[in-house]
């Protein structure tokens, strides 16, 4: 028998005891699940950063994995617990707009409310409902609790803003940072596949101080200390600098606004590599 699978990802930090008490909730009453940490870095309450990096993740599981993804600035309020279930993969996680991404990829998803407080954790703190409420609620759908049986059905589960870049003049778009990583490379909202013509056209990208003028295909042939434009693993352009902390020289953090301008015709190509 195949262990189950449960991912994590929450804004919770590694300095607390918050993701090891939901991981202890989870074993107690799933003791063969197989736990799979995504991220607890996330920057607090950033539900659009949370949203883009599960939307970056899932397709890496087998189906049947349980996602848990617990970033909630609402905690307490009246916004709802829910359940989805899409291309075979579940999702619990606060109704707040974080699985945005994920539904809109997934094609036709089932959504389901959860309202069946037999499976949380009792007495249900009003501050902490990820180990109270959605990690056993996790735990036992990963235990053989049939989706159903958490609650009805929810039509119209809620949405975060559209996060495609906005065109605000001829050639001149404006978007926003959605992550930035541990090495400090920054991760804008500007796809490679609608975008791609910066590797070939001269352009400008507003983003914290400095505009920034190059493309590179890769981080070696980089100049230290300089900001450049790629394209990164997960498809969309990212801003970089080799061997130093792009978003500290950038003074930038998610949300913060991005600009991309078309400048005309490039008279030399970039260089192009075949590293990875």
């Amino acid at each position: 028998m195949k262990r189950p699978i449960i991912t994590l990802l929450t804004d919770f930090g590694q300095s607390d005891y918050y993701v090891g008490a939901m991981k202890g909730v989870i074993l107690g009453i799933c003791p063969e699940a197989h736990l799979v940490d995504i991220t607890h870095e996330i920057a607090p309450y950033q539900i659009r950063q949370a949203a883009w990096m599960l939307d970056q993740v899932w397709r890496c599981f087998p189906p049947g994995t349980v996602h848990l993804a617990v970033v909630d600035p609402g905690v307490g309020s009246e916004r709802k617990a829910i359940l989805a279930e899409a291309a075979g993969h579940f999702w619990v996680a606060p109704d707040n707009g974080l699985l945005t991404s994920v539904l809109s990829q997934t094609g036709a998803a089932t959504v389901r409310e959860i309202t069946a407080s037999q499976y949380f954790r009792h007495p249900v703190s009003r501050t902490f409902h990820g180990r109270d409420v959605f990690a056993p609620v996790a735990a036992h759908l990963s235990s053989g609790v049939p989706p159903d049986a958490f609650g009805p059905l929810l039509s119209v589960p809620q949405c975060l803003p559209d996060m495609q870049p906005v065109q605000i003049a001829e050639a001149e778009w404006e978007g926003e940072v959605l992550s930035t990583d541990h090495f400090g490379n920054i991760v804008t909202s500007f796809d490679a596949a609608t975008f791609g013509w910066v590797a070939d056209v001269p352009f400008e990208l507003l983003l914290g101080g400095e505009p920034i003028l190059q493309y590179d295909h890769y981080y070696q042939s980089m100049h230290g200390g300089r900001l450049y434009l790629t394209t990164g693993s997960s498809g969309y352009l990212e801003v970089a600098a080799y061997q130093s902390h792009a978003a500290s020289l950038a003074g930038v953090s998610p949300r913060s606004r991005v600009r991309l301008r078309r400048c005309g015709e490039r008279s030399q190509t970039v260089k192009t590599s075949t590293g990875t």
